[in-house]
Protein backbone atom coordinates (compact mmCIF):
# COMPACT_ATOMS: atom_id res chain seq x y z
CA UNK A 1 0.00 0.00 0.00
CA UNK A 2 0.94 3.45 -0.59
CA UNK A 3 2.53 5.88 1.87
CA UNK A 4 0.14 8.49 1.43
CA UNK A 5 -1.82 10.27 4.62
CA UNK A 6 -5.20 9.58 2.83
CA UNK A 7 -4.78 5.65 2.56
CA UNK A 8 -5.35 5.26 6.11
CA UNK A 9 -8.21 6.69 6.37
CA UNK A 10 -9.62 4.87 3.58
CA UNK A 11 -8.47 1.57 4.75
CA UNK A 12 -9.95 2.58 8.62
CA UNK A 13 -13.59 3.85 6.74
CA UNK A 14 -13.52 0.77 5.01
CA UNK A 15 -12.67 -1.40 7.87
CA UNK A 16 -15.25 0.11 9.58
CA UNK A 17 -17.76 -0.78 6.89
CA UNK A 18 -17.08 -4.96 7.52
CA UNK A 19 -17.25 -4.48 11.05
CA UNK A 20 -20.86 -2.78 10.37
CA UNK A 21 -21.59 -5.53 7.90
CA UNK A 22 -20.41 -8.34 10.04
CA UNK A 23 -23.08 -6.77 13.18
CA UNK A 24 -25.61 -7.41 10.61
CA UNK A 25 -24.67 -10.67 9.77
CA UNK A 26 -24.62 -11.50 13.54
CA UNK A 27 -28.03 -10.06 14.16
CA UNK A 28 -29.62 -11.76 11.96
CA UNK A 29 -27.69 -15.55 12.55
CA UNK A 30 -29.33 -17.88 15.65
CA UNK A 31 -25.89 -18.16 17.28
CA UNK A 32 -26.07 -18.93 20.29
CA UNK A 33 -23.56 -15.79 21.25
CA UNK A 34 -25.42 -13.44 19.38
CA UNK A 35 -25.17 -10.93 21.83
CA UNK A 36 -21.26 -10.71 22.06
CA UNK A 37 -20.77 -11.04 18.74
CA UNK A 38 -23.03 -7.88 18.17
CA UNK A 39 -21.00 -5.84 21.04
CA UNK A 40 -17.64 -7.20 19.20
CA UNK A 41 -18.67 -5.59 15.61
CA UNK A 42 -19.72 -2.87 17.52
CA UNK A 43 -16.93 -1.60 19.22
CA UNK A 44 -14.87 -2.83 16.18
CA UNK A 45 -16.97 -0.55 14.31
CA UNK A 46 -16.22 2.07 16.82
CA UNK A 47 -12.65 1.61 16.82
CA UNK A 48 -12.12 1.83 13.00
CA UNK A 49 -14.24 5.14 12.74
CA UNK A 50 -12.36 6.64 15.57
CA UNK A 51 -9.35 5.75 13.58
CA UNK A 52 -10.20 7.48 10.40
CA UNK A 53 -11.27 10.71 12.25
CA UNK A 54 -7.55 10.22 13.49
CA UNK A 55 -6.06 9.91 10.43
CA UNK A 56 -8.31 12.18 8.46
CA UNK A 57 -6.93 14.80 11.54
CA UNK A 58 -3.10 13.57 10.20
CA UNK A 59 -4.52 14.26 6.44
CA UNK A 60 -5.46 17.77 7.22
CA UNK A 61 -1.90 18.03 9.66
CA UNK A 62 0.04 16.88 7.00
CA UNK A 63 -0.93 19.20 4.38
CA UNK A 64 -1.02 22.09 6.49
CA UNK A 65 2.31 20.85 7.66
CA UNK A 66 1.45 21.98 11.61
CA UNK A 67 4.14 21.54 14.26
CA UNK A 68 2.71 17.74 15.63
CA UNK A 69 1.26 15.42 12.88
CA UNK A 70 2.03 11.87 14.75
CA UNK A 71 -0.64 12.33 17.83
CA UNK A 72 -2.13 9.08 18.59
CA UNK A 73 -4.94 10.92 19.90
CA UNK A 74 -8.15 13.02 18.31
CA UNK A 75 -8.56 15.08 21.29
CA UNK A 76 -5.10 16.54 20.47
CA UNK A 77 -5.91 17.69 16.85
CA UNK A 78 -9.42 18.50 18.15
CA UNK A 79 -8.69 21.17 20.15
CA UNK A 80 -9.08 25.14 20.26
CA UNK A 81 -5.16 26.18 21.09
CA UNK A 82 -4.54 23.68 18.22
CA UNK A 83 -6.87 25.72 15.73
CA UNK A 84 -4.90 29.06 16.92
CA UNK A 85 -1.57 27.73 16.75
CA UNK A 86 -2.23 26.26 12.87
CA UNK A 87 -6.05 27.81 11.55
CA UNK A 88 -7.85 25.57 8.49
CA UNK A 89 -10.71 25.64 7.75
CA UNK A 90 -11.21 21.75 7.84
CA UNK A 91 -9.79 21.53 10.98
CA UNK A 92 -12.26 24.52 12.11
CA UNK A 93 -15.20 22.27 11.31
CA UNK A 94 -13.97 19.21 12.79
CA UNK A 95 -13.42 21.14 15.94
CA UNK A 96 -16.82 22.55 16.36
CA UNK A 97 -18.46 19.56 15.15
CA UNK A 98 -16.85 17.84 18.47
CA UNK A 99 -17.79 20.77 20.66
CA UNK A 100 -21.46 20.57 19.90
CA UNK A 101 -22.93 17.52 22.29
CA UNK A 102 -26.15 16.60 19.45
CA UNK A 103 -23.88 16.13 16.40
CA UNK A 104 -22.57 13.04 14.78
CA UNK A 105 -18.96 13.50 15.69
CA UNK A 106 -19.16 14.34 19.28
CA UNK A 107 -21.77 11.17 19.72
CA UNK A 108 -19.21 9.25 17.93
CA UNK A 109 -16.28 10.39 20.66
CA UNK A 110 -17.96 10.05 23.71
CA UNK A 111 -19.15 6.79 22.58
CA UNK A 112 -15.85 5.45 21.62
CA UNK A 113 -14.51 7.23 24.78
CA UNK A 114 -16.91 5.61 26.80
CA UNK A 115 -15.06 1.61 25.85
CA UNK A 116 -12.73 2.18 28.09
CA UNK A 117 -14.40 3.30 31.24
CA UNK A 118 -15.20 0.35 33.78
CA UNK A 119 -18.61 -1.48 33.90
CA UNK A 120 -20.55 0.45 36.20
CA UNK A 121 -23.72 -1.38 38.28
CA UNK A 122 -27.30 0.21 37.69
CA UNK A 123 -27.90 2.90 40.25
CA UNK A 124 -31.45 1.88 42.23
CA UNK A 125 -33.89 4.08 43.72
CA UNK A 126 -33.76 4.62 47.43
CA UNK A 127 -36.65 3.22 49.30
CA UNK A 128 -37.61 5.15 52.24
CA UNK A 129 -39.30 2.35 54.69
CA UNK A 130 -41.61 4.89 56.24
CA UNK A 131 -43.36 6.25 53.49
CA UNK A 132 -44.49 3.32 50.89
CA UNK A 133 -46.64 5.19 48.88
CA UNK A 134 -43.75 7.64 47.76
CA UNK A 135 -41.10 6.38 45.61
CA UNK A 136 -37.75 7.86 44.66
CA UNK A 137 -36.86 8.11 41.41
CA UNK A 138 -33.22 8.12 40.08
CA UNK A 139 -33.33 11.42 37.67
CA UNK A 140 -29.30 9.58 36.16
CA UNK A 141 -29.80 9.08 33.03
CA UNK A 142 -27.95 5.90 31.34
CA UNK A 143 -27.28 7.12 27.61
CA UNK A 144 -28.00 4.20 25.45
CA UNK A 145 -25.74 2.65 22.97
CA UNK A 146 -25.49 3.96 19.57
CA UNK A 147 -27.61 1.39 17.17
CA UNK A 148 -25.97 -0.18 13.92
CA UNK A 149 -27.92 2.38 12.36
CA UNK A 150 -26.56 5.75 14.24
CA UNK A 151 -22.80 3.95 13.42
CA UNK A 152 -23.73 3.46 9.98
CA UNK A 153 -25.28 6.97 9.14
CA UNK A 154 -21.85 8.49 11.16
CA UNK A 155 -19.61 6.30 9.25
CA UNK A 156 -21.67 8.08 5.82
CA UNK A 157 -21.14 11.13 6.78
CA UNK A 158 -17.68 10.47 7.37
CA UNK A 159 -17.16 9.58 4.17
CA UNK A 160 -19.17 12.41 2.97
CA UNK A 161 -16.70 14.89 5.55
CA UNK A 162 -13.67 13.07 4.05
CA UNK A 163 -14.46 13.97 0.07
CA UNK A 164 -15.45 17.46 0.66
CA UNK A 165 -11.88 18.05 2.40
CA UNK A 166 -10.37 16.09 -0.07
CA UNK A 167 -11.85 18.68 -2.95
CA UNK A 168 -10.55 21.56 -1.03
CA UNK A 169 -7.10 20.04 0.09
CA UNK A 170 -6.05 19.07 -3.42
CA UNK A 171 -3.57 21.50 -5.14
CA UNK A 172 -4.57 22.52 -8.44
Amino acid sequence: MAKELYTRTNQKIFFAGIALDNWRKAEASGAFNVQALVQAEREAALFHLYGSVLSLCHEIAGYYRMADTTSTRVDAFLDQAVLERSPSPELAELVELAQQSETWLAQLLAAYAELFKPPQEARKAKVDPAMPLITAVSLDQVRPELTLDELDDYRQQLKALVLRFREGLSEC
